[in-house]
């Protein structure tokens, strides 16, 4: 970052934070860093990121994501388990809750970004110019999205989409052993970022 780091220096920031009891590498929730301020030379959108041309209200990304982003059986049809999310609430990010297969290694985790007040804009300045893989999305129920991740060969991939200007929801996938090398942990990411902004936009009855 400034908001968001690539997601390769990501994992050791979560291995460290969850220990070696997980057993696997869980998708990490993002480290607080600074967002470029928001001024009349760079109001949002900034940085070649898309104005989200019909933006979801802040109250859908209010509370506990392990709550609201995700119901246990898609976390199931993730990754294979429904484990409890575990929360972790990131100082000038906002909330995120991660999921994780410990058998396997594979794990989601989703981010509510709302305090960096930033949205796209803050991913398209800060982690596109470090990213091995930049992939703008089509959009992910009506939202504009980009997936990427700082390694080709990466088993993690994030996926961040503005909810609003300057809201957006981040989720990370990061495959499990079985995967690894015979499936695109971008298309994965996408997939789950699809069902957590449905459930965003039934919350919030759009």
């Amino acid at each position: 970052m400034m908001r968001r780091l690539p997601p390769a220096l990501l994992v050791a920031a979560v291995i460290v934070a969850l220990g070696t009891a997980c057993g696997g590498r869980p998708a990490p929730a993002p480290p607080a860093s600074p967002a470029p301020a928001t001024s009349a030379a760079n109001a949002l959108p900034h940085s070649g990121a898309p104005k989200v041309e019909h933006p979801l209200p802040a109250s859908a990304l209010s509370g506990n994501p392990c709550e609201t982003a995700l119901t246990a059986d898609q976390v199931e049809r993730i990754i294979s388990v429904a484990p409890a999310g575990k929360l972790r609430n990131i100082a000038g990010l906002g909330p995120s809750c991660w999921w994780s297969n410990i058998d396997s290694g594979s794990a989601v985790s989703t981010g509510y970004v709302t305090e960096d007040r930033q949205g796209l804009s803050a991913v398209y300045h800060n982690s596109k110019p470090k990213s091995k893989l930049w992939r703008p999305l089509p959009p992910v129920q009506g939202f504009p999205a980009v997936a990427f991740r700082a390694d080709l060969g990466d088993d993690l991939c994030q996926v961040s989409v503005g909810t609003a200007d300057d809201l957006s929801v981040d989720v990370t996938i990061t495959l499990g052993e079985s995967k690894k090398g015979n499936t695109d942990s971008c298309t994965v990411a996408g997939q789950a970022a699809d069902m957590v902004i449905a459930n965003l936009r039934r919350r919030a009855g759009s």
